[in-house]
């Protein structure tokens, strides 16, 4: 009897570690509606954006163009807001106005010597577009911040002489405007998708 009790025993333990399962998950906030636990799940929120291809042959070589011209004078816009973000902090330290100036004339000479060639040989269209894109990666415009920089007696000879040649340092970033299409570019190029 002693036995038999040993076997019922051991086989009824023993299946019961057969036969156990291992639990694992994850943890999600849940809901109950009407009696049913729904889990609840946060999904990281995603833009769908793309180019309208247009019809004609002329509107879509004016897209490739302006794609290009986007694609080469953004990372000059990003540098320059890198640039600034650096020189302001340097000028907020400045103890006198000629330090100041000192700052500002060291920081021209060295963008001068880093990015003077390559800024010239851009065509009138890329410079356009550089403006507005200096915009977007600063919120100023060229000239708020050549007048915060430099003063806006020397803005206004910039002013000047860009007029002559047909720029507008004031032109501001429209995004949801007149710069949707380039918008669009930046941050197509942001996520690598051109």
């Amino acid at each position: 009897m002693k036995k038999r009790l040993l076997i019922f025993v051991f086989f009824t333990f023993s299946t019961s570690f057969i036969f156990a399962q291992e639990i694992s998950g994850v943890v999600v906030r849940a809901t109950i509606i009407n009696g049913d636990t729904i889990p609840v799940v946060g999904l990281k929120e995603i833009e769908i954006y793309s180019l309208a291809i247009p019809k004609t042959k002329q509107k879509q070589r004016r897209l490739t163009r302006l794609v290009k011209n986007v694609k080469k004078v953004y990372p000059y816009a990003k540098l320059a807001g890198i640039q600034l973000r650096k020189y302001e902090s340097q000028l907020a330290e400045a103890k006198s106005d000629r330090e100041r100036r000192k700052i500002m004339k060291k920081a021209e000479a060295e963008i001068k010597k880093k990015y003077g060639g390559d800024l010239k040989k851009l065509t009138f269209s890329q410079g356009k577009i550089l403006i507005k894109l200096i915009d977007r990666e600063t919120g100023e415009s060229s000239y708020d911040l050549v007048g915060d920089l430099r003063g806006y007696f020397t803005a206004f000879f910039y002013q000047a002489f860009a007029r002559i040649w047909g720029y507008n340092l004031k032109t501001k970033y429209d995004p949801k405007g007149e710069d949707r299409q380039i918008e669009i570019i930046v941050r197509m190029i942001k996520r690598g998708q051109i």
